[in-house]
């Protein structure tokens, strides 16, 4: 039996959230964590508690439910809240699981729920069967594509690099990447780390595939350039000093 996802709702007007909490309290398979009607103090709690589904408005003032989404691990999935029917296509940019038009009927509350349950329900199936605590895979890892699990050596592993619900495995002598319905945490998890190093929220690189890293923090590996952002730069730096000959 799965876990219940856990909920934060976030909405600026306390009658929407008083329903909404109701709502949560009454469905099966959620848990209630906190609700806020302050968009910036919500963020904060999102990122300390870590929820499965987060309901959210999007107009709010300070920062709105978009800017709000853009800035959320994929951890967290996304229920848009919101009375205005034309913020619908924007929501498919940030990768929103529904949008809930109000006034919320309870069943179209329940109609999102389900989808939000499938949706973390087809990740953990997709997902690789775990290593014991302390035990990461040195060899070979098991990972699904197109509905078969394929064994793949670590060290054919180039980088990985992932879109949306997805990651692409590159591996030497293979022109298209392997593609898997994964996290980049769980695959940054999976990966041994003397052998790995996250350099980007969308790349996983093996350190021993590294041609080059110019004088703009730029690594080149495979047939791609990789661009270290600022907050990857200390603990690349640090990998490089400790590799590099002075």
């Amino acid at each position: 039996m799965r876990p219940p996802l856990t909920c934060i709702i976030v909405d600026d007007e306390p009658l929407a959230v008083r329903l909404l909490e109701s709502y949560v309290e009454k469905t099966s398979g959620l848990k209630f964590l906190s609700s806020y009607t302050d968009s910036i103090n919500a963020l904060n709690a999102v990122k300390e508690q870590k929820p499965s589904l987060l309901f959210l408005d999007i107009q709010m003032p300070n920062m709105d439910g978009m800017e709000l989404a853009h800035c959320l691990s994929s951890e967290t999935r996304v229920i848009f809240t919101t009375a205005f029917k034309e913020y619908a296509f924007e929501s498919y940019e940030v990768n929103a699981l529904d949008f809930l038009l109000k006034p919320i009927r309870y069943n179209k509350f329940l109609a999102a729920v389900e989808k939000a349950c499938e949706w973390f329900g087809r990740r953990e199936d997709a997902a690789p069967p775990s290593a014991p605590a302390g035990d990461k895979p040195s060899g070979n890892v098991f990972i699904r594509v197109d509905g078969e699990w394929r064994n793949i050596p670590i060290g054919r592993i180039t980088y990985v690099s992932g879109m949306k619900d997805y990651v692409m495995f590159y591996l030497d002598g293979e022109k298209k990447p392997l593609i898997s319905h994964l996290t980049m945490k769980s695959v940054e998890g999976m990966l041994p780390a003397d052998k790995f190093l996250r350099v980007h929220r969308s790349y996983i690189i093996a350190v021993d595939k590294i041609r080059k890293v110019d004088h703009n923090d730029c690594i080149y590996i495979g047939d791609e350039i990789i661009h270290v952002p600022d907050g990857y730069l200390p603990v690349f730096r640090t990998f490089l000093e400790k590799r590099s000959i002075t």
